[in-house]
């Protein structure tokens, strides 16, 4: 049984969804008042959470940087602010996943199952392969972290999903579909934009920390692929 916090000031909107997801025998906490929320965080301890973003007094993605400080479960945004520029805030606020109203409930629950397992395979212990080989970078995965050469470069959970499903296909063109499928469970054409959105991310910041710029490449309207880089 899965356990699901819903932030959202629209009652009608908390009601409707808390019985479908109730449907699906999940154990469903709603608060319409984010002032709150942390303190149902920390008490529920939930599997997952569903933010609105444009909410009053505290807006979503201050809420979701409020929520990392305690716990990496999965947050979703379900939002009606569909801009690029919305969408990276909520990635960069901590999002896993940013889902567009209105939406689907079915594919809501799909993406949340989705998220709920790959937060937990990711805490699970691995005996094998624990380094990825990326001289100079470093995919450290059972402490879950990037590292240029002895630098840690910092990245979300999302983006490390997804560096490290390019990296376990070196040199292999990846489709946009095929990144979109693994890191959110399923895959939908206006899901390009956030999987164009989350590279882009780690593209900057792989930039900014070491000056590299090619080690993510753009395979021309199909996807991407990783490089290791050449040693000189």
């Amino acid at each position: 049984m899965y356990k699901i916090l819903m932030v959202d000031d629209d009652l009608e909107v908390l009601q409707v969804n808390k019985k479908f997801f109730e449907e699906k025998e999940c154990k469903v906490k709603v608060c319409s008042d984010a002032t709150r929320a942390m303190g149902i965080v920390e008490e529920f301890k939930p599997d997952c959470i569903l933010l609105d973003v444009m909410m009053p007094e505290i807006d979503g993605y201050t809420l979701c940087r409020q929520i990392r400080q305690v716990t990496s479960v999965p947050v979703l945004f379900l939002s009606g602010k569909v801009s690029e520029d919305d969408k990276i805030e909520g990635f960069e606020a901590g999002g896993d996943d940013y889902i567009e109203k209105p939406y689907s409930l079915r594919e809501v629950y799909v993406r949340i199952v989705a998220n709920i397992r790959r937060n937990t395979s990711k805490a699970a212990p691995k005996k094998n392969s624990m380094v990825i080989n990326l001289n100079p970078f470093f995919i450290d995965k059972e402490k879950h972290k990037f590292f240029y050469e002895e630098t840690e470069i910092p990245i979300s959970n999302k983006e490390y999903d997804l560096l490290l499903f390019l990296a376990n296909n070196e040199g292999k063109e990846i489709t946009f579909e095929e990144i979109g499928v693994q890191l959110w469970g399923s895959y939908m054409e206006t899901d390009r934009r956030n999987v164009m959105v989350n590279v882009s991310r780690l593209r900057k910041k792989i930039l900014d920390q070491t000056g590299v710029e090619d080690l993510v490449r753009t395979v021309w309207s199909k996807g991407y692929m990783l490089v290791k880089p050449k040693n000189n």
